[in-house]
């Protein structure tokens, strides 16, 4: 249904509209700063977490000023953000386009603070407890190493397949939190190529490896063919059937299917069908999470999701960290024609963060029709994507300094690092170059600056003019500054939750749908038959010519 009239009808866009082409297109950041020295302390937030320091959120290098920030959260207002908050908050059933509509209930999974959380007048909380106190008692056995295998050896080493953000949610968790990892080595496979499977169990002892199977409906093909591959490993390595029971564990709703594969009844952990795929680690899905950092860490990582979710849901829009991420987000995109996005932690633990959100919010966003079916008329989610500073420093930086597309930036980074090599050198060098980044990404270098340096070099005139547009920085390229005082699980919760919800903001304004994930059915479907018509020889015809081709080719070489 559609619940909004159109976005570009709305008299909140047409302001924006008419601000765009009258001042907001010709904004530059390094003016207003200049013009402006309390610019930062105006445009910048500092969340008080209740432990682990505070996070920084500066968005005060932003092509924005007060005028378009205001008219931005009047747009909000006019597309019901609000509404869509508390809605998704009090698990009304918010997935339209699932029959007649599913609740959305992440904020069940990571409720630390004891009140209900209703869905169709019934409490969950009792149920998400049960799970998360079953997923304790497992994690704790499986650390203190009297979880044993089909020998009697302890669990060395896990195993978890999944597919999407069941496997990517986990598996950046899992890398962000190494610090405090303290239980089994935990690795991740989600790739059907069978080369991924290969090399992992190479590197696993099938006498002290578990395996963890995660899927909702137990009948994900990539995640099913892998974990019957690894079925197939350890039985042949065992020669033994009651492996399977003890070294397997199934993370889902299909309780049939699970035991169908082999799965002890005691080893199956729930995972509800109000479990979206892009909030999954939250829930049981978080389980190597546990397994690796233990059962405590854990909880402090929902804490900080929890901690998150009540700022959201009470901070006025114009101190509303998720509310103003967002915005900025449809500034860019919507206006200014930003086609992409990218995540820039200067933290090496956070490399996978960019491919944690680029799955997330294209996944989410990645939608070109409304809540009622019809055309949005208007663009959605960017192309999301990143790196670890400063190695991107050495590569794409340069695209985003002087490349001819507008590229908004987030720079995240932690004041503290876990590893203080060289006596925090390293770690200073890194802030500096996090710090130097943003502001060149601002101020650029003109072509006066540019001219005076290489006529101080001693370059002759004709090099100078050749060198000289080269040289020049455009600057005005917009970014925003994360701070936190060190990562922790607190910490990584609240970043997560952070953005999961400044990409809900967003989907509230360009009213879709981002809880259902539609468009990976397609090629799914189509591989079903190509998968049988791979199994012999004969040629075939029944596609497009170029489809038809390259089967036939791979028929003839593989």
């Amino acid at each position: 249904m559609d619940v909004l009239p159109k976005l570009t009808d709305e008299p909140a866009w047409k302001l924006l509209e008419q601000y765009y082409r009258n001042s907001g297109e010709k904004l530059n950041i390094n003016e207003l700063m200049k013009k402006n020295p309390a610019r930062f302390e105006q445009f910048s937030i500092e969340l008080e977490t209740p432990c682990d320091g505070g996070i920084l959120v500066d968005y005060s290098k932003n092509r924005i000023d007060d005028e378009g920030l205001s008219l931005l959260f009047e747009l909000a207002r006019a597309r019901r953000v609000e509404r869509a908050r508390d809605d998704v908050l009090a698990g009304k059933r918010v997935n339209f386009t699932e029959g007649e509509g599913e609740a959305v209930l992440h904020v069940a999974l990571r409720n630390r603070g004891g009140a209900p959380v209703p869905l169709d007048g019934r409490d969950v909380m009792p149920d998400v407890e049960a799970a998360l106190t079953h997923m304790r008692d497992f994690t704790e056995k499986v650390i203190s190493k009297s979880w044993k295998g089909y020998t009697g050896k302890p669990i060395e080493d896990v195993v978890h397949f999944a597919s999407g953000c069941n496997y990517m949610g986990p598996y950046m968790v899992a890398e962000a939190l190494k610090p405090y990892a303290i239980g089994p080595r935990v690795h991740f496979v989600a790739n059907v190529d069978g080369t991924h499977l290969a090399e992992t169990l190479k590197n696993v002892n099938p006498e002290t490896v578990l395996f963890i199977v995660a899927s909702k409906t137990f009948t994900t093909l990539d995640t099913i063919v892998n974990a019957t591959s690894a079925k197939e490993w350890l039985l042949c390595k065992s020669k033994d059937p009651s492996a399977v029971s003890k070294q397997f564990v199934g993370l889902g709703a299909n309780v049939a299917r699970m035991k169908e594969f082999g799965i002890d009844e005691r080893n199956m952990f729930v995972l509800w069908d109000w479990v979206a795929g892009s909030f999954s680690l939250w829930s049981t899905i978080g389980l190597p999470i546990a397994l690796s950092v233990g059962f405590d860490n854990f909880q402090d990582l929902l804490a900080g999701a929890h901690f998150v979710d009540g700022h959201f849901k009470t901070a006025p829009l114009e101190r509303n960290v998720p509310v103003i991420l967002g915005l900025l987000g449809i500034w860019y995109n919507n206006f200014f024609g930003a086609e992409t996005h990218a995540l820039l932690p200067y933290d090496q633990y956070l490399h996978l963060f960019p491919s944690h959100f680029q799955y997330t919010e294209m996944e989410a966003n990645g939608k070109c029709v409304t809540l009622g079916g019809h055309p949005t008329g208007h663009r959605t989610g960017p192309v999301v994507w990143g790196a670890p500073g400063t190695s991107g420093q050495h590569t794409f930086f340069q695209l985003l300094h002087q490349g001819s597309r507008l590229v908004p930036c987030d720079f995240i980074a932690p004041a503290r690092t876990h590893n203080p090599v060289g006596n925090g050198k390293h770690h200073r060098v890194l802030l500096a170059n996090f710090l130097a980044q943003t502001e060149a990404l601002m101020k650029g270098k003109t072509a006066a600056e540019v001219r005076a340096e290489l006529n101080k070099s001693g370059k002759s005139k004709s090099q100078v003019e050749a060198l000289l547009p080269h040289k020049v920085f455009e600057g005005n390229r917009p970014s925003n500054s994360i701070v936190v005082k060190k990562f922790t699980p607190f910490t990584l919760g609240a970043l997560i939750a952070i953005y999961e919800y400044k990409m809900f903001v967003q989907s509230a304004i360009w009213n879709i749908d981002p809880y259902n994930f539609m468009g990976l059915d397609l090629g799914k479907e189509l591989a079903k038959p190509i998968e049988k018509e791979l199994e012999n020889s004969a040629p075939v015809s029944s596609h497009d010519p170029s489809t038809n081709g390259l089967i036939n080719f791979l028929k003839r070489n593989i």
